[in-house]
C-alpha cells in the first residue's frame, strides 16, 4: 500500500511538475487562452490582454521581492524606463521594433544594476525608500529630457509589425502579449529552480546563513535587481505598444503598490501567486464598478469620478485582508482546496 509521495532523484525535485492532471490542465489553460479572442467580446479581450502584460511585470517584481526578499515601492521607474526605451527606440531612433524590444529589456536592467549597489548595504524600509526615490528621479528625468523624452506631452508609439507580423489589431496584439507572458512565465519557473534561484531564495531566508553556505550576496542581489528590471521593461513595452502613448502620467505610483498588491495577495514568492494575484488584482476593480453601476445611485457615480482613489482604497483592503487572516494569500487557498478535493473525506 503506498503511503505518500517520495523523491528519490534530485531531477524529480527540481521538475516543473511530475503531475499528470497539472499538464493536462495546463494544456487545456493555455488553448482556452489561445482561442480566447474568437470567442471574447472587445471588453473581455481588452481586459484578458492587461492582465496578460500586467502579469509579465507582476513576475519581474515577484523576482526580486518574492524570491530574493528584497521590497521594491520604485518598480514603477523599471516600467517606465522599458517604455520609454522602446518608444524612443522606435521614434527617435529608427530602430526595428524587434531591437527597441530587446533595448526595453536591456536599459532598465543597467539601471537595475545603478539601483542595486545600495542593496548591498541597505534593508527594509530604507531599500524600499530607496527605490522610491529612484521612480521618483526616474520620472523628473524624463519630465526634463525635453524633445527627446517628450517631456509632459510624451510619446506617441503605435503597435509595430514584428517579425513580419502586424500587431495592430486587437487579436494580434493580445497573441503577442500572451506569446510574451507564457515566455516570462517559464523562465520564472526555470529561474526558481536553477542554482541562481536557490541562491537568491537563500538570500531571502537569511542571509548570513547563505553567505556561510558560499552564496556571493553581491553578485545574487545585483543579478535580481538586474533579471527583475529587464522583465519589468518588456511588461514596460508591452503596456506602451497597448495604450498607444508614453508620458510620466501614464505610471503613477499607484502602479507600484498595485504590484505589491498583486504578489502579496496571490502569494509572495510563487509564480502561481503572482498569476492568481495578477487576476484577481486586476479584476477586483472591475467586478466593483460592475456592481455599483447596478446598484445606481451616487455609489456609481463615484467610482466614475473617482476610479483612481477607489482604486488605491480596494488595493489596501486587500492586502490587509490577506495579511490579517491569510498571509499565504490565494496560492495557499488554493493549495488547501486541492488537499481537501485529493484526500476527502480524511483530512490528511
Amino acid at each position: 500500500m503506498k503511503s505518500g509521495f517520495f523523491k528519490q532523484r534530485y531531477a524529480e525535485l527540481v521538475v516543473l511538475t511530475d503531475s499528470r492532471a497539472v499538464k493536462a490542465w495546463t494544456v487545456v489553460l493555455f488553448a482556452a487562452l489561445l482561442l480566447a479572442p474568437m470567442v471574447l467580446g472587445p471588453f473581455l479581450l481588452a481586459h484578458v490582454t492587461v492582465i496578460l502584460f500586467t502579469l509579465v511585470g507582476a513576475l519581474g517584481l515577484t523576482v526580486l521581492t518574492g524570491f530574493t526578499g528584497l521590497i521594491s515601492l520604485g518598480h514603477v521607474g523599471f516600467l517606465m524606463l522599458g517604455a520609454y526605451a522602446y518608444a524612443i527606440g522606435v521614434t527617435r531612433l529608427g530602430l526595428p521594433p524587434e531591437l527597441a524590444l530587446l533595448a526595453s529589456a536591456g536599459v532598465p536592467a543597467l539601471f537595475g544594476l545603478v539601483v542595486g549597489v545600495p542593496s548591498l548595504r541597505l534593508h527594509g524600509l530604507y531599500l524600499a525608500i530607496t527605490t522610491l526615490a529612484f521612480s521618483h528621479i526616474v520620472s523628473a528625468a524624463l519630465l526634463a529630457g525635453g524633445k527627446f523624452t517628450g517631456a509632459g506631452r510624451g510619446i506617441t508609439v503605435l503597435r509595430p509589425r514584428m517579425l513580419g507580423i502586424d500587431l495592430s489589431s486587437d487579436r494580434a496584439f493580445y497573441w503577442f502579449c500572451l506569446a510574451m507572458c507564457v515566455l516570462a512565465v517559464l523562465v520564472t519557473l526555470n529561474l526558481r529552480r536553477s542554482y541562481v534561484g536557490r541562491a537568491l531564495v537563500a538570500i531571502r531566508d537569511n542571509d548570513i546563513a547563505a553567505r556561510t553556505m558560499g552564496v556571493n550576496l553581491v553578485r545574487y542581489k545585483l543579478l535580481a535587481f538586474l533579471i527583475s528590471a529587464a522583465i519589468t521593461g518588456v511588461a514596460g513595452a508591452m503596456m506602451a505598444m497597448y495604450i498607444s502613448i508614453v508620458s510620466v502620467e501614464s505610471f503613477p505610483f499607484l502602479l507600484s503598490i498595485e504590484a505589491l498588491a498583486i504578489i502579496i495577495v496571490g502569494g509572495l514568492g510563487s509564480v502561481l501567486g503572482a498569476v492568481l494575484g495578477t487576476v484577481f488584482i486586476v479584476s477586483m476593480p472591475e467586478v466593483f464598478a460592475a456592481l455599483t453601476s447596478g446598484m445606481g445611485g451616487r455609489l456609481a457615480d463615484l467610482m466614475t469620478t473617482s476610479a483612481h482613489e477607489i482604486k488605491s482604497v480596494l488595493y489596501g483592503l486587500a492586502i490587509i485582508a490577506f495579511l490579517r487572516f491569510d498571509p499565504r494569500g490565494l496560492r495557499g487557498i488554493w493549495h488547501d482546496i486541492r488537499h481537501a478535493w485529493v484526500y476527502w473525506p480524511l483530512r490528511y
